[in-house]
């Protein structure tokens, strides 16, 4: 990985409305039921709110993708409706299985014309080969990434959006990364990336997905 450093211009998205409460919200510290702006999501309740608020990392991402390529940026819970309806998230109850990969990327490319690619299997330097084609690359890792002090407990689980690449690390956007550390452009060097990252994700490009 010797090119030279490419970073995107991408706009930063919380998957909670306060992006400066995150700390609070990641440690239950407050709830998201009392997030001062939760209207800005287009829920229509604070409990709407709070229940998708920690469940919807994939639509930060999206959402941010949307915004770097020019689309109108949906608020967070209509454009959560329309993935459950798009079969990209099904809830059960209390229990949600999402993001799930295939439809969301049908989703996407029939919805903004997006290219989409689900990768099973996307090793370190195909992010870096796809961040420097101008794509973006949303990544699963376990939540803990946000600080890397702490040895996770599994890989997977959370996303967040690949959006620059070095030799040195990756560049993430982390939709519950903390305020002036890893929330925006936060620097993943490669060697701990490879402690959080389940090995998959979705390649995102502004041009339709391939047949």
């Amino acid at each position: 990985m010797n090119a030279s450093p490419v970073i995107h211009p991408v706009p930063y998205y919380s998957q909670w409305e306060s992006a400066g409460l995150v700390p609070q919200f990641v440690t239950g510290a407050m709830s998201a039921a009392d997030d001062p702006l939760w209207q800005k999501s287009g829920a229509d309740s604070r409990d709407e709110y709070a229940f998708w608020a920690p469940r919807i990392c994939g639509m930060a991402c999206l959402r941010m993708a949307l915004d770097h390529w020019g689309h109108p940026v949906p608020p967070s819970v209509p454009l959560l409706r329309e993935a459950l309806e798009a079969g990209a998230y099904v809830r059960d109850g209390d229990q949600v299985r999402g993001m799930i990969y295939a439809p969301f990327a049908a989703w996407a490319a029939r919805r903004w014309g997006l290219r989409a690619d689900v990768r099973p299997r996307l090793a370190a330097e195909e992010i870096h080969e796809e961040i420097g084609r101008g794509h973006l690359v949303m990544l699963s890792v376990h939540k803990t990434i946000r600080t890397l002090d702490e040895a996770p407990p599994a890989r997977g689980g959370h996303l967040v959006l690949g959006v620059g690449t070095g030799a040195d690390g990756v560049r993430l956007h982390n939709p519950s990364g903390l305020p002036d550390h890893s929330q925006r452009f936060a620097r993943v060097p490669w060697t701990d990336l490879d402690r959080f990252f389940a090995g998959r994700g979705v390649v995102l490009g502004p041009g339709r997905a391939r047949a």
